[in-house]
């Protein structure tokens, strides 16, 4: 049995009168790449932020990484890595000056971040750019350089918010086959939310629709196509399954 590095139970959070996650219960399992759909407004970025400390549910509960993020989200955030959909950098330092920022606000002494960044930079394909201001860098560049920022403190689970918004189908690709080969090869959980399906449909070992708050379906992809179209393996697109569920939303 793997560890259930995400668990939630009826986690709601209402704005005014705005109920934006509406009793949600899902899991997410060590190891796997999980991929969190659905259209903007939809509760996704809200139950992000609830996970990882950053707002408080109305009701219900939420551990990650054996922690609650109500009372223990200092300990959330030293084991959880978190690439939103606009990454910041400061723009007149380098990549490598970037990292070596973060790894002293992570309390990573200096001998072992070092080497720590030689190889972030060199998996990420960063290795030959690290000495260029980040202001000269295209947004590609940056978002490989959020994912090098994400991995220096080794984390149990990232989370990604739309990490290839804005590149070009190469530099998309690219990120894509790099989250993938990191999950599979450090062991790492990830989060990824996208609305770019055919990306997801690539790397997610599962999914969950969330529609209006509410989380409409989870499982594998191919489990849930044959539930909702009644069709194998091969014989559909993710845009179809998501459409459908979109459409009955």
């Amino acid at each position: 049995m793997k560890e259930e590095i995400i668990k939630t139970d009826g986690l709601t959070k209402i704005y005014g009168r705005h109920v934006a996650v509406d009793n949600l219960s899902f899991e997410v399992n060590e190891g796997e790449i999980f991929g969190f759909l659905g259209p903007n407004g939809s509760g996704k970025t809200t139950t992000i932020l609830i996970l990882l400390g950053l707002t408080y549910p109305t009701k219900g509960d939420a551990i990650v990484c054996g922690f609650n993020p109500i009372r223990e989200a200092v300990k959330i955030k030293r084991i959880v890595g978190y690439l939103p959909e606009h990454v910041g950098f400061y723009d007149d330092m380098t990549a490598r000056e970037n990292l070596k920022f973060t790894a002293r606000l992570n309390r990573i002494p200096e001998e072992e971040s070092d080497k720590k960044i030689e190889e972030l930079l060199e998996i990420v394909g960063l290795s030959e750019f690290s000495d260029k201001k980040v202001g000269t860098y295209s947004r590609g560049m940056r978002q490989r350089l959020g994912i090098a920022e994400v991995l220096i403190k080794d984390p149990k689970l990232v989370v990604l918010d739309e990490p290839t918004l804005g590149l070009d189908l190469e530099g998309s690709i690219q990120l894509i086959e790099l989250i993938k080969n990191l999950s599979k090869e450090k062991g790492i959980t990830v989060l990824f939310s996208s609305h770019h399906l055919n990306e997801v449909q690539r790397i997610a070992d599962r999914i969950g629709i969330m529609i209006q708050g509410k989380m409409v379906a989870k499982g594998p992809i191919e489990t849930l196509a044959k539930e909702k179209l009644g069709v194998d393996k091969g014989e559909y697109t993710l845009e179809e399954l998501y459409l459908k569920y979109f459409q009955e939303g």
